[in-house]
């Protein structure tokens, strides 16, 4: 990979993204990315550093600034920033990367979805098409999975044939479907496809559908195999956001996981009010990876090397 190329690449992609958003007259904003708390998903270890003799946490996402500055009236906002995650390192995997992260007022997640589209049609026009399905239908459609019936003996049992090296009897429901989908599901889809309709139990910070409480408003877009955003209708509710936290903060426990303190500032934010939404974060360093045809996430976000500075 030339060192000037993939620097190239990435400054046009961020020129392309702003003007993107500045037609749309929505904000740029710039959150910090050292807190006292953070996310705290059991699928999600945070970076700490230890500042002033206390522990702080490089953000996993600007997700909950940016909820702050919603409910303090900000509007449509983007972000261009690094964020950072524990126990992340491999082909597309970092733990430190680029992210771009969005949130459209008065939006839900399937209009969320036409835009997300409109902008990787912009950024990656000879990139191929879209598919759409339901998270449901992919499971049917792949390994004749009703995922709404299936106790979990038998999704075990499907881990156990599908993917190799694995305990399966150690998993839980939500990894066994999240193995599936990755291992098993992802590697047959074609050029982009959203999958939307995510099962309830793992909605996250979205909104549950008022058309069908089994699954929620979320949704996650591939290329090939590779996932490149996580969207979804925002959960505005502070109380069942305090409730699912605290659910998050129990599994940690049980899976021996250090609990990470509650964000009171962002639950205080979704108590005074927080306007309907819809938000999207999309990896920036893989959607480089699909525009330059590569496949190891090293390179496209490769450190300055003198080395290659003749490349400049």
């Amino acid at each position: 990979m030339n060192f000037n190329r993939q620097w190239q690449a990435r400054a046009r992609m961020y020129r392309h993204i702003r003007a993107f958003f500045s037609q749309l007259d929505y904000l740029e904003v710039d959150t910090p990315l050292l807190a006292d708390s953070c996310n705290n998903d059991v699928h999600i270890e945070p970076v700490r550093a230890q500042v002033n003799g206390q522990t702080r946490y490089l953000q996993t996402s600007p997700e909950f600034a940016m909820k702050r500055l919603l409910a303090a009236g900000s509007g449509s906002i983007y972000q261009i920033c690094h964020a950072f995650r524990d126990e992340e390192q491999g082909r597309r995997h970092r733990a430190e990367f680029s992210l771009l992260e969005w949130y459209s007022v008065g939006y839900d997640y399937r209009k969320l979805m036409d835009q997300l589209q409109d902008l990787i049609e912009q950024l990656l026009p000879q990139a191929g098409g879209f598919t759409r399905f339901r998270y449901a239908e992919c499971f049917q459609q792949v390994l004749a999975i009703d995922i709404f019936e299936v106790n979990l003996a038998s999704l075990q049992q499907a881990v156990s044939q599908q993917v190799g090296g694995i305990d399966a009897s150690l998993l839980g429901r939500n990894d066994c479907l999240d193995l599936l989908i990755s291992e098993v599901i992802a590697p047959t889809f074609s050029d982009f496809t959203f999958v939307y309709d995510y099962p309830a139990e793992q909605a996250s910070l979205a909104r549950i559908s008022a058309k069908d409480s089994r699954v929620a408003e979320r949704f996650e877009l591939f290329y090939q195999d590779m996932e490149l955003a996580n969207g979804f209708s925002e959960l505005t509710d502070a109380d069942e956001q305090r409730r699912r936290f605290e659910q998050d903060q129990k599994l940690r426990l049980q899976r021996c996981q250090a609990a990470i303190p509650l964000d009171e500032d962002f639950l205080a934010a979704l108590q005074a009010g927080m306007p309907e939404c819809a938000g999207v974060a999309v990896g920036l360093d893989r959607l480089l990876m699909v525009q330059l045809g590569v496949d190891m996430i090293d390179q496209v976000h490769q450190p300055f090397d003198t080395t290659l500075a003749q490349d400049l």
